[in-house]
């Protein structure tokens, strides 16, 4: 059975092929973070809750109202500015993505647009749809705000990782705050 999506979220996917594909965000980030209203990315099938709304492939997130503070770890590829783009322009969430921070989707959507950016330390070990803790990631992962209140749960999240506050439509007023400089040197 082909999902389709007039939004572009899960053009090529299925929901078989999403079970063997689908990485799940470790809990502890979510606890970290504080409640979310909602997850337009959520796995059909979740061992643990995201938000206390859920839209997953089955409902096209892309398509559906966005409403609260938004969690999303969006499908990671092609797609994943579109996702972004839509975070960034209702303006209260979190984003959990790559941090190939020299890709044009970092810097369309994440440098000119978020609020601030958490380099996480180390590579992330993400979970099946099953529960069970999968390896480390490919890649080293950042949390990405959008809205001051956001910007807020990433300072007092406890994750450890260098956090860079910006100020949004302005490229060159990025800083390092020194909370998490201190979190680093650890």
């Amino acid at each position: 059975m082909k999902i389709s999506s007039t939004g572009g979220g899960f053009l090529h996917d299925t929901w078989e092929s999403r079970q063997k594909d689908e990485w799940l965000t470790p809990p502890g980030i979510i606890h970290a973070l504080g409640d979310f209203d909602l997850d337009p990315c959520a796995p059909v099938h979740r061992p643990w809750s995201t938000a206390t709304h859920h839209y997953t492939v089955l409902d096209d997130g892309l398509i559906k109202p966005w409403f609260g503070r938004v969690w999303m770890n969006p499908p990671y590829g092609r797609e994943t500015g579109i996702w972004l783009n839509k975070l960034a322009t209702h303006g209260d969430g979190i984003a959990l993505v790559f941090a190939r921070t020299e890709t044009k989707m970092f810097f369309k959507f994440i440098w000119s647009e978020a609020n601030a950016i958490l380099f996480m330390r180390g590579r992330l070990a993400f979970y099946h749809a099953s529960g069970l803790q999968g390896g480390h990631a490919g890649a080293p992962s950042c949390l990405i705000a959008y809205g001051d209140r956001n910007v807020r749960a990433l300072k007092g999240s406890g994750i450890v990782g260098a956090l860079i506050i910006g100020r949004r439509k302005s490229r060159s007023r990025w800083t390092l705050d020194r909370v998490a400089r201190d979190v680093w040197a650890d």
